[in-house]
Order: structure tokens, then C-alpha cells, then sequence
């Protein structure tokens, strides 16, 4: 059982490991609510999940370590076994997914893991790690579903409470369910008052789907590139603790989740990965009713890859309304572009592309496409834009 000794205990044990991550206030974040940000994105091995693994190694018997460890990752979980294995002289295999990141595939390398990958997503890699288990008999140590992993993940919710006294809520990532698991339980247990609320993609909603379920549900996929929470299915230990301590669990979509990336990274200057950004999401996007209470967002992780990193910053600025594509129907004569120009620039949006196209089949003869891609303010001076361009005669298709 979790208990709160047990979480008291990892937090003396991980004391000289983990870092003690900041909480900073977040006013450059536009929020309904009073925002600041638990960084465990500047952890040792940039996720939170050091502090579990580190914690469950710590204590295994002689015997358990003497066989090895074996564990299963997208890749946070990987790098604080191999870094807590490394550190106490145990040998650690872990298996990943074959589509994780390159960056957390090297890092956990770095650390002294030998890394299997596995074709497929976190279950399949989960699958091979249990067969590899039993074939050698090392020591496995799961990412989420155990007691001294959760306990680990709960000693970020004791530096919440002594960081910010008169927290009123708390956002929380929730993949598999152990760091909220640890979290809710040390916040609600030392101050019940505190609301605590889990946030998951919603292309990978194993936790949300089980609560209205009333039982652990597997889902068909879980296809998001918040890879770090992409769990087709929780815990049977968190799937009761979530039931018992959190408040509620929502779900964020690939776009939101992008979108706060953007705004972490441009307003805050932190580097969020989409797992540790969920919390960000639901807080900027109205997910939870938060508005008026100091808030705490959980940013779990900062291990993005960077070669989807220009993308998601790309998909954020379309989001956020920073970026538009506008396809405007012209008649093919001279003036034409210079005057929607004109409307552009009056506007004060900035022009990146242009695309001039004759029209299909079924238009007139002298007409034409024009395709504009734009840097723009917000989706009121789009609208603003487009407004103009109608009020001059020109069709925005």
C-alpha cells in the first residue's frame, strides 16, 4: 500500500538524486486562473520519473538486484531506471518502442541501460519486457503499477504543498496513472481541499474511459504525439487511486496540446514534450474549472524530440491563430495581387508565401487562385483580414 510514511521515505531517500524543481508563477501564460508551473521538465533526467525508479531500486533486496533489472518505456521511465540502475551498480535492460524518440533512445543509452527496442507502441514493449522476465528472471520494474514507484512520483506533491502553502488545485499528465496517483494522494490526504485534476490526450484516454467505465478498460490504440502518456491501459493500483483521490480526468487534443508547447516555450521559455505540456492545455483551454484558484500545472516532462519540434510549433502557431492559409478566387488581371496586398499589409499581418494558380474546369476562363500563407496576430485579425478582402470584391474560397 501507498501510505504516506512510504512517500515521506522516498523523499529522504531521493533527496541527494533528484532535484527539489522550481515552482515559478506563469503570468505570461494567458489563463483564466492564477497559473505557476511545476518544472520537473529541469528534473535530472528531464521527467519526473526519476524519482519513482530511483526509489523502487533503492529498495530492492540483494537478491533482486544481483539478477538484474528489466523494464519497458517510451522513454522517461527508461532513462531514471538506467540512471538509478547505473548508479547503484545494477544491470539494467530496458525495452522501448521502436518509434521512440531517437533523443530518449541515446539519453538512456547515455545513462548505462542496454535498450531493446520493440516493434510497436508502449504495450508491445511492455508485452516483450514481461517475456523477458520470465526467460531470465531479472527484476522488473514498472513504470506505474507499483507502490514504490507511486510513492517516488508523490514527493512532487509534498514540494507543491510546501512551495505554495494555498494551492487551490493542481494539474496533473496522466499516462498510466502513477505520478497522479502519488500526487493526489499526498495533496488530498495533508490538505483534502485541494482539488486535483488528471489530464490525458484524447487520442489515448485509457484513464478517462476506465473512470466512466467503472473498471480498467484496454483501449484499440493509442496513437498521439504526446508519446509519454500513450497507455492503451492503466493500472489496476491507479486505476483505484485515481477513482479514490482525483477529482476529475479530461482530455486535450493534438492541436491544444501543440498549441501549449508554443506558448511554454515563447512565453515561459520552458521546454515542455507534449506528456508534460497535457496539464498546460487543459489550464489555457478551459479543460477544468480553474478559473479565479491558484494553480498548479504539472509540467511532467521536457524530452521532446527536436526533429518533431518545428512541427508542433507549427501546428501550435495554426492553433493559436499566429499562422493562416487563405486561398482568395481572382480574376486573372493586372492589379489583383497588388491590391490584396495592400489589404494585408493595412491589416498588419505579414505575408510568408504566395501561390499563384490558374482555376479547374469548372471556373471562368480568366480567373485564378491565389494561395497566401500569413503570420498573423489572433484569429480576430484573421477574421479582420477576411473581412476586408470581402469588402473589396475579392472571394476568399
Amino acid at each position: 500500500m501507498v501510505t504516506l510514511d512510504k512517500i515521506y521515505h522516498a523523499a529522504y531517500v531521493l533527496k541527494p538524486v533528484a532535484r527539489r524543481t522550481d515552482l515559478i508563477e506563469a503570468a505570461a501564460l494567458k489563463s483564466p486562473c492564477h497559473l505557476y508551473l511545476k518544472t520537473e521538465n529541469l528534473q535530472l533526467t528531464g521527467s519526473f520519473k526519476l524519482r519513482g525508479a530511483y526509489y523502487k531500486i533503492s529498495q530492492l533486496t540483494e537478491e533482486q538486484r544481483k539478477a538484474g533489472i528489466i523494464a519497458c518505456s517510451a522513454g522517461n521511465h527508461a532513462q531514471g531506471v538506467a540512471l538509478a540502475a547505473s548508479r547503484m551498480g545494477i544491470r539494467s535492460v530496458v525495452c522501448m518502442p521502436d518509434g521512440a524518440p531517437i533523443s530518449k533512445v541515446e539519453a538512456t543509452k547515455a545513462f548505462g541501460a542496454e535498450v531493446c527496442l520493440v516493434k510497436g507502441g508502449y504495450d508491445d514493449a511492455y508485452a516483450h519486457a514481461c517475456r523477458l522476465q520470465e526467460e531470465t528472471g531479472m527484476t522488473f520494474i514498472h513504470p506505474f503499477n507499483d507502490d514504490e514507484v507511486i510513492a517516488g512520483q508523490g514527493t512532487i506533491g509534498l514540494e507543491i504543498l510546501d512551495q505554495l502553502p494555498d494551492v487551490e488545485a493542481v494539474i496533473v499528465p496522466v499516462g498510466g496513472g502513477g505520478l497522479i496517483s502519488g500526487v493526489s494522494y499526498a495533496i488530498k490526504t495533508l490538505n483534502p481541499a485541494v482539488k486535483v485534476y488528471g489530464v490525458q490526450a484524447e487520442n489515448a484516454p485509457s484513464m478517462a474511459r476506465s473512470l466512466r467505465s467503472g473498471e480498467p478498460i484496454t483501449l484499440e490504440s493509442a496513437k498521439t504525439f504526446a508519446d509519454g502518456i500513450a497507455v492503451k491501459h492503466p493500472g489496476d493500483i491507479t486505476y483505484d487511486m485515481v477513482s479514490r483521490y482525483v477529482d476529475e480526468v479530461v482530455t486535450v487534443s493534438e492541436d491544444e496540446i501543440a498549441a501549449a508547447i508554443l506558448a511554454l516555450l515563447e512565453r515561459q521559455k520552458v521546454v515542455a514534450e507534449g506528456a508534460g505540456a497535457v496539464s498546460v492545455a487543459a489550464a489555457l483551454f478551459g479543460k477544468v474549472p480553474v478559473a479565479g484558484k491558484k494553480t498548479v500545472c504539472l509540467v511532467s516532462g521536457g524530452n521532446i524530440d527536436v526533429n518533431i519540434l518545428s512541427r508542433v510549433i507549427a501546428r501550435g502557431l495554426i492553433t493559436s491563430g499566429r499562422r493562416v492559409t487563405l486561398q482568395i478566387a481572382l480574376e486573372d488581371k493586372p492589379g489583383q495581387l497588388v491590391d490584396v496586398s495592400r489589404i494585408v499589409a493595412e491589416c498588419g499581418a505579414n505575408v510568408v508565401s504566395v501561390v499563384h494558380n490558374v482555376a479547374d474546369a469548372g471556373t471562368a476562363v480568366t480567373s485564378c487562385f491565389l494561395t497566401l500563407g500569413l503570420e498573423t496576430r489572433d484569429f480576430e485579425q484573421i477574421e479582420e483580414i477576411r473581412r476586408k478582402l470581402g469588402e473589396a470584391g475579392f472571394r476568399v474560397v
